[in-house]
């Protein structure tokens, strides 16, 4: 069947790290998390200087096959390095204290490549650090790489771009990652690092999250500064963990959370913000809870093994002592209708004018003339040029969730019914089908959940494993 799956692809990197006295433990880099990494640290099992070689390798050995990293951080081992001393020196760990960390190729990284996989910014190298990623250096993360996206973020059915080629998914190579963060997705699917950064506009956090068997955040809108990150819809992006756990996803947005002057946005959480989103993680979370399954969404068409999963997470949900119930929203079709609003030329310019600064590169114009490799992107570039604003009734403002008429009427409508059944959170597949052959991206593209409702309403949206198909294919569960 010339399958691949992901018990070759991550094949634990083994690594023996030795000192002048004595041979240090193994490094199994396989789905290590941030707490197994800081226990290890503090018993003096091996450093950061030692697990960044692990990861390295790693990506060295298996990254010919997925074609998820961009960009290899030079300076990662003497990070690592400098992270290592200080901890001999202080005896104490930051939050993210020399935790590898891989980052989509659309957050500003100084002294490495800003492409969004886009020609047009192929030799764009920022002067300055995204607010985000800013934050996890100043909590003691390493970057080991920049990741491949979908060009311009403009994909949510797979991961290709001009600079780098089409990323493939690790749990089964003749499928996609889904998009637009799939080398993300991907990347720490593959064990090429420890925590992720993606982008979400309507998919590309909660897609390839769930097409790799990973936690990903779609965080509230107005949470997360998107100040230094090369845009889609600025009125829909949010920056957001994509992790193996939830609780080191959690620790991710501990760290990322919160206000900062280059987004207005993010006055809106200005103190709002929790200062600890780890006193949540409850084993027990979810005694008494009460959550509303969407049927407008689970039963619009799922593929059958999807089906059986979700009633599965129906059941241990029930078994951890939730509540689940059925529930519609009203007037659901028709809100969520005529919610997009193409807004890249504007937003891409005010990116362009404020970071990259160049006479050639300045204008939507500009890109389209300088040109791409991928036909999808070409396609919706020359959307771009033609379409700005609502497809239908343009005479509507397009504002944020907090000032857009049809934005706020979708949320009260649904955060009515949850306050009436007085509702935790509502659920349903992240996708209702599998993913997609990359031969097939265009019309095996079905059943993607994400673009309904967070995106529009601004609410947070997070999706955890669910489960497996038959092929070997993971699949998401959703919960708003």
């Amino acid at each position: 069947m010339n399958k691949i799956y992901i018990t070759i692809l991550v094949t634990v990197s083994l690594i023996s790290c030795t000192t002048h006295t004595k041979e240090k433990p193994i490094i199994h880099i396989n789905e290590l998390t941030i707490a197994q990494i800081h226990q290890a640290y503090q018993q003096g099992n091996y450093t950061a200087v030692d697990l960044v070689k692990a990861y390295l390798k790693q990506i060295d050995s298996l990254d010919s096959k997925t074609n998820a990293i961009s960009f290899i951080n030079p300076n990662a081992l003497a990070d690592a390095k400098r992270l290592d001393a200080e901890f001999k020196k202080t005896g104490k760990l930051k939050p993210l204290h020399g935790i590898p960390l891989l980052v989509k190729d659309n957050y500003n990284t100084i002294g490495m490549p800003t492409t969004a996989g886009a020609l047009a910014l192929q030799n764009f190298v920022p002067d300055n650090n995204a607010f985000v990623v800013q934050q996890l250096i100043n909590a003691g993360a390493i970057i080991i790489a920049k990741t491949n996206m979908a060009e311009w973020a403009f994909s949510a059915k797979h991961t290709e771009s001009s600079t780098k080629g089409t990323t493939l998914n690790p749990y089964h190579l003749s499928y996609v990652p889904a998009g637009s963060s799939g080398g993300t997705g991907a990347g720490i699917a593959a064990n090429f690092g420890t925590i992720g950064l993606g982008t979400d506009t309507g998919n590309s956090i909660r897609g390839p999250s769930s097409h790799n068997a990973l936690v990903g955040f779609r965080t509230t809108l107005g949470l997360v500064s998107r100040s230094g990150i090369i845009p889609l819809y600025m009125r829909n992006d949010v920056a957001g963990p994509m992790c193996r756990t939830v609780e080191d996803a959690t620790k991710v947005l501990e760290v990322i959370a919160g206000y900062d002057t280059h987004d207005t946005l993010t006055t809106y959480g200005k103190n709002k913000v929790e200062n600890n989103y780890q006193y949540y993680l409850k084993k027990e979370g979810l005694k008494g809870a009460r959550i509303g399954i969407l049927k407008q969404l689970s039963d619009n068409n799922p593929d059958p093994e999807v089906k059986a999963l979700f009633q599965k997470s129906i059941i241990d949900l029930k078994q951890l002592g939730a509540t689940v119930v059925a529930i519609q929203v009203k007037d659901f079709d028709s809100l969520k209708t005529n919610q997009w609003c193409a807004n890249f030329k504007n937003d891409i310019e005010a990116y362009l004018a404020e970071y990259v600064k160049l006479d050639t590169v300045k204008t939507l114009e500009d890109i389209i003339r300088i040109g791409t490799k991928s036909a999808y992107a070409k396609g919706v570039l020359d959307y771009f040029s033609k379409n700005e604003g609502r497809e239908k009734h343009k005479e509507i403002a397009c504002g944020n969730p907090f000032t857009d008429t049809r934005r706020i009427a979708f949320r009260n409508a649904i955060e009515q019914q949850m306050d009436s059944l007085h509702l935790d959170a509502i659920i349903y597949p992240t996708w209702n089908n599998k993913p997609a052959h990359i031969s097939k991206f265009e019309e095996e593209y079905l059943g993607d959940n994400n673009q309904v409702i967070a995106p529009h309403t601004g609410q947070p949206a997070f999706t955890v494993p669910m489960g497996f198909t038959s092929e070997g294919l993971p699949v998401g569960l959703q919960l708003v």
